[in-house]
């Protein structure tokens, strides 16, 4: 998706048409989108433009036009979210399919029953994996989350083991990367990929806390990317670990005094409650038990830092949800294929239709105003279909122009 695109949602293809052939009524339509959304043009539009040329897009019957900008003399691509980049095909037309994309459905299915070849499906599937995944999700820097989650979720890629590194805020995949191995060097570029998205977004952007299990590799990574962020530790992996070794009559007891420790209110309280285990362990329990609910009351310096930002995750609740997604789909595409730069794609496409897709009846249901995590994130969409919103958002490929 190109960074000389600006894709805009016309009401039909018979509006579209219609400014074409009548320049008065493009340029009050791009006078209006300009106002409602100026996320979507380059920061000299402001500065005025005037059409430039035209071309006709052969297989699609299309003709676009381009602009060229006052200020800077840079010319722009203005094309309707009726067609794919490139005009691969019309967006009414493929969205169906790559809808099924996001449920791991083989391309080669997706050719059997929509027509075209598997390799059609694949390279449709992978440029959404081209625009920049932040920018794209997020189109107001007020709105980056200050609040992350981060975890990587072991996959493999043509039968080596690989880690993607995955930051998760606001119900939406953040930042997806592919880590060759485990060692901080190589998760901090993984996740160098989220820092420099979000940094072109907005160039001050620090987050006040991420929340983390207790890898090592994966807390030098974040404090090296953003040194001045607050790590917590996910108090639910201690939880766990306490599951992992006990049952019964046993687990119960012992899981019911750890969670109280958690719903306590203030720091101190939290500290109090703690303490309190760790005695009841040292007088009643025994074994790996009793050491993992001792290893609660020795981490919690890590724990009491998550009061002072009452808005931070406690656990990693967030990010594995979606990494639950993310494991569903991997398994059912049989892993990453291909070289680094596809699997690349793969999964940051992945994330993308993820961010952008509808959610269930049910759900709408219950609450009408909610559409998809796009909208949860932005409180607002450019167009009633997924497909169209998600190419009007990648407008200018997601990046800051």
């Amino acid at each position: 998706m190109s960074q000389h695109h600006i894709c805009l949602p016309f009401e039909s293809e018979a509006h579209y048409t219609a400014c074409l052939a009548d320049l008065a009524q493009y340029r009050q339509f791009l006078a209006a989108q300009w106002a409602a959304h100026p996320e979507l043009f380059p920061q000299a539009f402001a500065a005025g433009y005037e059409f430039h040329s035209q071309y006709q897009l052969r297989k699609q019957h299309l003709t676009l036009r381009r602009i060229k900008l006052t200020a800077t003399g840079a010319v722009f691509t203005l094309r309707p979210s009726l067609v794919l980049p490139y005009g691969v095909a019309r967006t009414a037309e493929v969205e169906k399919a790559l809808y099924l994309c996001q449920f791991g459905v083989p391309f080669a299915a997706l050719a059997y029953v929509f027509g075209h070849s598997p390799s059609f499906w694949q390279r449709a599937w992978l440029s959404f994996g081209r625009p920049s995944l932040l920018g794209t999700t997020v189109k107001d820097p007020s709105r980056l989350p200050a609040h992350l989650v981060a975890d990587e979720k072991v996959t493999w890629q043509d039968g080596a083991e690989v880690l993607l590194a995955t930051t998760v805020g606001g119900g939406c995949f953040l930042g997806v990367g592919v880590a060759r191995d485990a060692s901080a060097a190589t998760l901090q570029r993984a996740y160098g990929e989220f820092q420099a998205e979000a940094q072109e977004l907005a160039p001050a952007y620090a987050p006040a806390t991420v929340c983390t299990d207790g890898f090592k590799a994966t807390r030098l990574a974040w404090q090296q990317l953003f040194p001045q962020v607050t790590l917590l530790l996910c108090f639910l992996h201690g939880v766990l670990k306490i599951m992992e070794r006990c049952r019964g009559t046993l687990r119960h007891a012992v899981l019911d005094r750890v969670w109280e420790c958690y719903h306590a209110t203030t720091r101190r309280q939290f500290s109090q409650r703690l303490r309190r285990l760790k005695e009841w362990a040292d007088t009643s329990l025994s074994g790996a038990v009793a050491e993992m609910t001792r290893k609660l009351e020795r981490q919690r310096a890590r724990y009491v830092a998550a009061y002072s930002h009452p808005q931070a995750h406690r656990t990693t609740n967030a990010v594995d949800r979606l990494m639950n997604y993310q494991d569903r789909w991997l398994y059912a595409r049989r892993y990453l294929q291909g070289d680094d730069p596809t699997a690349r794609l793969a999964v940051r496409a992945q994330a993308l239709v993820w961010n952008f897709h509808p959610y269930s009846v049910r759900l709408r249901r219950a609450a009408p105003q909610r559409h998809s995590p796009f909208a949860d994130m932005n409180g607002f969409q450019y167009h009633d279909n997924w497909l169209h919103n998600l190419l009007v958002a990648a407008s200018l490929g997601g990046h800051k122009c």
